[in-house]
């Protein structure tokens, strides 16, 4: 099955909402169905480690990330530094105990797995999260900065898809059948739920108004910050012209909602960096309620991309420094 690209950070363009949301359902349909049929005992910490060929690919990697994140080495025999980064992850496997499965794929028994992931050279590391795909790094990597990236990526897998990861018993045979920790229902969860199935429809306004009852109850509510921000987005691009709007904007460039129509547009193509440059040559071009319009829409794109992006955290500097 070819991998599909999935920003850890955020979704920013139409497509990427849709499979976000389209993997967030499924994950929650193979727990439910996990649960049906009984689950299963919990796995050994030996089990955290798994081989994966090109075979049980389907099974070892895709149907499991449904559970939990499963983060893929790419790696080589003759490959020396994938000698030294494989025996960081494979502790840090057991460290985590079981809020990732490390998956280890040789490439040179496993050529089309390799191509399928675009891979240039090894060691290179993967993730798959609810059937998505996302690149973490390449190359030899510090402990550091494996630990921040590991971070991320549970933190992804809990709050945009609720993986909780595996029950882990060191007393388990090795080779047991994984079972995904159990997930207490949210109170929000009906409301959530049924934003998600808005945007599946294409009712934004439905979409953005159920975020907004969750965000009344709980105003911490990340996932309904999101959401909202997302839905809102995709609202005001619906139905636009965009040449029209490139027009305006490069006819005004003093036009504070002309370049603020243009900077959506921007994101929801996929262009961060350039909706978010447009914004702030905005900011320092103006003084003011027209300032603090622009100020605004970028701190609500920031809530788009996500806070940990370092796109945002760069366009955050730079917007202090627009600023002040």
């Amino acid at each position: 099955m070819q991998p599909r690209n999935m920003s850890m950070s955020g979704v920013v363009d139409l497509a990427a909402v849709k499979a976000a949301q389209e993997a967030k359902a499924k994950a929650e349909q193979a727990r439910a169905q996990s649960a049906r049929e009984g689950g299963a005992g919990a796995i050994s910490p030996a089990d955290l480690v798994i081989d994966v060929d090109e075979a049980g690919f389907e099974r070892d990697v895709l149907q499991r990330s449904a559970e939990v994140p499963v983060v893929i080495d790419f790696w080589a025999e003759w490959c020396e530094p994938c000698k030294q980064l494989s025996p960081v992850l494979e502790r840090l496997a057991v460290e985590y105990n079981g809020r990732f499965l490390l998956a280890k794929v040789d490439v040179d028994a496993n050529q089309m797995l390799m191509q399928q992931f675009g891979i240039q050279g090894i060691p290179a590391v993967f993730a798959v999260v609810a059937g998505q795909a996302l690149p973490l790094f390449q190359g030899a990597a510090g402990e550091a900065q494996i630990r921040q990236t590991l971070d991320q990526l549970v933190q992804v897998g809990e709050q945009r898809f609720g993986l909780t990861g595996l029950t882990v018993d060191p007393e388990a045979d090795p080779g047991g059948a994984p079972q995904p920790a159990e997930r207490p229902a949210g109170p929000h969860d009906g409301l959530l739920e049924a934003a998600v199935q808005a945007l599946d429809s294409g009712d934004l306004s439905g979409a953005v108004q159920a975020y907004k009852n969750v965000l009344n109850e709980d105003p911490g509510n990340e996932e309904a910050k999101l959401g909202l921000a997302q839905a809102e987005l995709l609202q005001r691009v619906q139905g636009v012209d965009p040449q029209q709007v490139r027009r305006d904007a490069a006819d005004k460039p003093a036009d504070v909602q002309a370049q603020i129509a243009a900077a959506d547009l921007d994101l929801v193509g996929g262009h961060v960096e350039d909706a978010f440059g447009r914004l702030i040559e905005t900011v320092q071009r103006t003084v003011g309620d027209d300032r603090d319009t622009v100020r605004m829409r970028m701190l609500e794109l920031f809530e788009v991309v996500g806070p940990d992006d370092p796109r945002v955290i760069a366009a955050r500097r730079a917007l202090a420094r627009a600023l002040f």
